[in-house]
């Protein structure tokens, strides 16, 4: 008998027990590990379905998002029945019916510079289901601050890629995220998978690789993904290896750190602008918004709207009289928009408009505005008879 696992837990941990690399001390470890899943979404959701399911004693989750219905083609913690719920709770609901011995810890307030070292102390290990950076570089740092090892993965499209960050096995220690990526990348210059989408199924094959390292974290047993960052294909079916390596002039994990507490980054893809004094609004001189632009409009009607999406996207939705080039094609085409005119572009989320007004301001235009929010943020203040995605 167990000290630690009850009979009913015995029985449901059978085929874990009878695993010579597991057996009852393993699956005791799992039930007193302790991991903190960043992140109810795409990844998060196997992450944490499988931890669950695995006997982990003690899972935090950490999100201040709700769910939505866009959520529900790959975020398999929630249901329909979950749309305009706290993702940290529905997810809760769901974890708890998978394993009720679970403890379930929520932080509905999600990652913040004034709370990630403090959440991150409290677990034993960390699994990044995030997907944005300025989240990444808070976490990996307060992971390096607080001695704690971080599972990382990203998805995009087709595409996804997974390693394991600050961890020590051996006497061999692994690399951090900003050995990888020093900095984060300028704002916009990277799309989210709200604006270049991303296969349902793929964040369960890169979650469950996560949830693998965890348990063998967990358990000791094995080689971990440290010092390998697997790139996975979906549609080529395809997995291959980079080689990683800790860099000694590294900011955060180096021989000679210059980071010494967490600090705060610009909003990037997917994250809401920083709050601004009460009835003002956080927007670049470059922005305007969509009542903005709906005033421009019925006072211009020579504006030129630029919509720099894809076709596909202009099947779903869009803004009457604009004209269209995609944000690929801009540096051949530039020469169509004119500088003697107003211009403001969009896209869907304001992301790939702010860089093609970046681009159009390094040949010359001066009269050129980004639609903060994109078609989307159009949508919920000017048009809601337009069709979401």
């Amino acid at each position: 008998m167990s000290d630690i696992l009850s009979a009913e837990e015995l029985a449901r941990f059978n085929r874990h027990i009878i695993l010579p690399q597991v057996g009852l001390e393993g699956q005791e470890k799992l039930k007193c590990a302790k991991v903190a899943c960043i992140g109810t979404g795409g990844l998060g959701s196997p992450i944490a379905l499988y931890l669950s399911a695995a006997g982990v004693g003690t899972i935090g989750l950490v999100d201040f998002d709700v769910v939505d219905d866009s959520n529900l083609q790959r975020q398999i913690a929630h249901s329909t029945a979950d749309i305009g719920r706290p993702k940290v709770e529905s997810a809760r609901d769901t974890l708890l019916g998978i394993n009720p011995h679970l403890t379930v810890n929520l932080h509905g307030e999600g990652i913040r510079r004034d709370n990630v070292r403090e959440i991150v102390r409290q677990y034993d290990l960390v699994v990044d289901g995030t997907d944005n950076f300025p989240t990444r570089y808070l976490v990996n740092d307060a992971c390096v601050l607080e001695k704690k090892p971080l599972i990382y993965a990203s998805i995009f499209q087709f595409e996804g890629q997974a390693t394991v960050f600050n961890y020590k096995q051996g006497d061999q220690q692994g690399p951090c995220y900003r050995c990888l990526y020093p900095e984060p990348p300028p704002p916009g210059l990277v799309p989210s998978c709200a604006e270049g989408g991303v296969l349902g199924v793929l964040p369960g094959v890169i979650g469950v690789i996560q949830a693998t390292e965890a348990v063998k974290m967990i358990l000791d047993k094995g080689t971990t993904l440290s010092g390998r960052l697997m790139l996975y294909d979906a549609m080529e079916m395809r997995f291959r290896e980079v080689k990683l390596r800790r860099d000694p002039e590294c900011p955060a994990c180096g021989e000679h750190p210059t980071i010494g507490d967490v600090v705060e980054y610009e909003q990037f893809c997917g994250l809401p602008p920083t709050e601004a004094a009460e009835g003002e609004e956080m927007l670049s001189e470059d922005d305007i918004t969509p009542r903005q632009l709906k005033t421009l409009l019925d006072e211009q009607p020579d504006l030129f709207v630029l919509d720099v999406r894809e076709p596909f996207e202009l099947d779903i939705c869009r803004i009457g009289g604009t004209w269209e080039i995609p944000l690929g094609q801009l540096p051949q085409r530039f020469a169509e928009v004119p500088k003697d005119r107003d211009v403001v572009v969009h896209c869907k989320m304001g992301g790939r408009s702010a860089q093609a007004v970046e681009f159009l301001q390094s040949k010359g235009y001066t009269r050129v505005k980004n639609l903060a929010g994109g078609i989307l943020r159009w949508i919920d203040d000017v048009d809601d008879s337009l069709a979401k995605y």
